[in-house]
């Protein structure tokens, strides 16, 4: 099952809310030439990244966005639309990260995340585990980079 959203609000999701094998799709984020060459002139200062002209030169034909960069575009979406505002408790790790094509200027990213296990802890009840899948879609549902991400999460009820 796919849907743009849950059927709990963020500002109201717990634990008991993340259902494995659903999946979600969320927004789209505009990746802007600017944000590119300042992130990576800070973070990841490669020349395909930084410079236009050696973008170009490049075997990508144009300058691209840092895989941290993406990486950091789809923590936006994944806390404005999946992580529960009120139930987060923050994440020991991802795993599989990987960055399967290049990310342009102008390219608008989705995306969409698949609970894969949902474990509440045995030694503190209050709080659980859950693994998601995610994936990061350009807009010619091409994907772009994946993971799978971790994360604590109180639950609702004990």
């Amino acid at each position: 099952m796919t849907s743009d959203r849950f059927i709990t609000a963020i500002d109201q999701r717990y634990f008991e809310d993340y259902i494995p094998g659903e999946s979600h799709e969320f927004s789209k984020i505009t990746v802007e030439a600017e944000e590119v060459i300042s992130f990576a002139k800070r973070f990841d200062p490669q020349p395909f990244h930084t410079d236009p002209e050696a973008g170009k030169r490049s075997i990508y034909g144009g300058i691209i966005a840092s895989g941290w960069h993406t990486a950091a575009l789809m923590m936006r979406i994944f806390v404005e639309h999946y992580l529960s505002h009120v139930a987060s408790l923050g994440s020991p790790g991802v795993d599989e990260l990987r960055w399967l094509k290049p990310v342009y200027p102008g390219d608008e990213l989705t995306l969409r995340v698949t609970v894969i296990e949902a474990t509440r802890s045995r030694s503190k009840p209050d709080r659980g585990i859950v693994r998601s899948d995610i994936q990061v879609l350009n807009q010619h549902h091409d994907v772009v980079m994946t993971m799978k991400a971790l994360n604590f999460l109180s639950c609702r009820k004990i």
